[in-house]
């Protein structure tokens, strides 16, 4: 596993254990030499993330479409920034550049990318680990949403099992590292 995808707010959200649960796991990627892919803002925790991540001397790429970055929302000290057209071209990019996927706390762009890899993962469009960062039991309304899906019959139970949640970063990291291993 060389690259982990990222998916985070670019707001701090409502509390301060988001920020900190995102500095951790930057960092502990970037221990772990783990790269990492991300949407290039500076600002909320997809700043806290590459700011950690950078300071313990990991590698960051940021793919940002041309509209943000014109908006000055780039984050300016990244290993590589790579500006691209639309979001469609964001999401291919980061998709094509990472092993596995995680999704930190965030809003309605972080909800998409991660659903829609998640997707892509259920209809074999990949074979990458998709997980959930589920800080403070943010992603609970979420998974409980899966798990209604699964039992409506609306996704398999394997489908649905594909999808790792973990409250804890190293957990996290563990067994995205192991599925990546096992898929090989």
């Amino acid at each position: 596993m060389a690259r982990i995808c990222v998916y985070a707010g670019s707001s701090l959200g409502s509390s301060p254990k988001y920020a900190a649960a995102a500095a951790s796991f930057g960092s502990a990627c970037a221990r772990r030499g783990l790269g990492i892919v991300y949407g290039g803002g500076h600002a909320g925790l997809m700043g806290a993330l590459a700011d950690a991540a950078l300071a313990a001397g990991g590698e960051v790429i940021g793919i940002i479409p041309h509209a943000l970055l014109i908006q000055e929302r780039a984050h300016g000290r990244l290993t590589q920034l790579i500006p691209v057209e639309t979001m469609h071209e964001r999401k291919y990019q980061m998709v094509q550049m990472a092993d596995c996927f995680a999704a930190l706390p965030g809003g309605i762009g972080t909800l998409d990318e991660i659903v829609e890899v998640f997707s892509w993962l259920q209809l074999g469009l990949h074979v990458k680990p998709v997980s959930l960062l589920n800080v403070q039991r943010y992603y609970d309304p979420l998974v409980e949403l899966f798990d209604h899906m699964r039992d409506e019959r609306f996704v398999t139970p394997g489908h649905r099992n594909m999808l790792i949640v973990e409250r804890e970063v190293e957990t996290l990291l563990d067994r995205l590292a192991e599925t990546v291993r096992s898929a090989q």
